[in-house]
């Protein structure tokens, strides 16, 4: 086995990792609605050097930091709620790549809960998340790859992330597979952008990246175009809001946060839905009924 195409396994991913760019070839992982539902919870997760990895080839943190790029997550962390340990481990550096801030928490970020919406309609998906270095045409008329490397790793900064998704709606019927391969510029996308326009033929995908993605599918008979038979449609910036405005609501830690955040909802133009509100009454709840044991505490000490 050459070291350098190594495949790495973990709890619910495993992946090949490019030693001299510092960054994941591809990372493959399997989610279901059991998997991407639990407690597990990214608050206790850190990023840090994967200790499966010799450290003269690893990313480190500060090598991220200060860098202008995120630490994108190739599998992750919401796809398992099922396991703290194997969400500790999405947060391995070997799993990351240095990603556009706004893509990561707003494009990437709305094609990982399209994924995650898959499970309610199929039982089984797999997905393989990677970074691409695309060749792009120079005024000279050459076709130049040039990619920038931060930190004093050299971490590689990708043009490009792609995203195979493996459909299968149940291991006993007999449906066909579906299948789509997405090619995402390493940059800001705006809410107007939806993931079709992204797709590409699997096997230009697979020339583009050097890699065969799912050998043992036969790609010409069993599989069908994902973004035909299901939706392919991405959150629009509404539900995207409501999504992000519930999150914040479940993390606040003070009844003045909690109104702020329904206040800056409010400023948007968007209403609060029936499962915001159920939300955000319990936690204004939990905050009134914190206030009064402090209370309590502060007349009785």
């Amino acid at each position: 086995e050459n070291p350098r195409t190594q495949i790495r396994y973990y709890t619910n991913h495993a992946l090949s990792y490019d030693q001299a760019k510092r960054v994941p070839r591809w990372v493959i992982e399997h989610i279901s609605k059991y998997k991407t539902s639990g407690s597990a919870d990214r608050k206790k997760c850190k990023f840090k050097a994967d200790p499966n990895i010799p450290s003269m080839f690893s990313a480190e943190n500060e090598d991220y930091i200060g860098s202008g790029w995120s630490r994108g997550h190739m599998a992750p962390a919401g796809d398992n709620k099922h396991s703290p340990e194997a969400m500790a481990e999405t947060f391995y550096l070997s799993n990351i790549v240095p990603q556009n801030y706004e893509n990561n928490a707003g494009f990437w970020n709305r094609v990982e809960m399209y994924c995650r919406e898959l499970t309610e309609r199929f039982e089984d998906v797999w997905i393989v998340s990677g970074p691409l270095m695309l060749p792009q045409l120079e005024e000279d008329g050459k076709k130049k790859v040039i990619y920038q490397v931060i930190g004093k790793d050299e971490v590689a900064v990708p043009s490009h992330l792609y995203k195979v998704i493996l459909a299968r709606r149940s291991e006993v019927l007999q449906d066909p597979l579906l299948l789509g391969a997405f090619v995402v510029p390493n940059r800001p996308i705006g809410f107007d952008h939806q993931l079709q326009e992204f797709q590409v033929g699997i096997e230009d995908l697979e020339k583009m990246s050097g890699l065969v993605f799912f050998p043992e599918v036969n790609k010409s008979e069993d599989v069908r175009n994902i973004c035909e038979v299901d939706t392919c449609k991405l959150m629009t910036l509404e539900e995207f809001t409501l999504y992000i405005t519930t999150r914040k609501i479940q993390n606040a830690r003070t009844a003045e946060r909690l109104g702020r955040i329904m206040s800056e909802l409010r400023e948007k133009g968007i209403e609060p839905d029936e499962y915001l509100l159920k939300i955000y009454n319990k936690k204004k709840e939990e905050l009134a009924e914190q206030t009064t044991a402090e209370v309590r505490e502060r007349k009785a000490g």
